[in-house]
């Protein structure tokens, strides 16, 4: 089964850091130039594009609200986001994706990820940031 397995969320301070990890399971993102991005759904909110990378010309989009805290990267197995200087208002369940046809401005709103983001998903993993 082609999937994506997401590890790495928890509970951290503010000020903190944290590295999630996601992981190509029966295929690697080597087989096609794939697109592949984090996004997070807070309380209350709709999902919102996090960060995401073109692996085929390495452009890359960051939030304004995570610039120069996150950054994003990936082998050909496994996709990162590495979050520094976390602050409470990223406690969110952060998901990760992978499609063939995305762009790596995922700006969007929730309608556009959703519909354009058809390819792979992970199950989402938890992260809290207390104050």
């Amino acid at each position: 089964e082609e999937k994506l397995v997401e590890s790495g969320g928890g509970l951290v301070q503010a000020g903190g850091s944290l590295r999630l990890s996601c992981e190509a399971s029966g295929f690697t993102f080597d087989d096609y130039d794939y697109t592949i991005g984090w996004f997070r759904e807070a309380p209350g909110k709709e999902r919102e594009g996090v960060s995401c990378m073109s692996r085929s010309d390495g452009r890359t989009y960051y939030a304004d609200s995570v610039k120069g805290r996150f950054t994003i990267s990936s082998d050909k197995n496994t996709m990162y986001l590495q979050m520094n200087s976390l602050k409470p208002e990223d406690t969110a369940d952060y998901y990760c994706a992978a499609d063939r046809t995305a762009l790596a401005d995922c700006s969007g709103s929730y309608y556009d990820i959703l519909t354009v983001w058809n390819d792979y998903w992970g199950q989402g993993t938890q992260v809290t940031v207390s104050s």
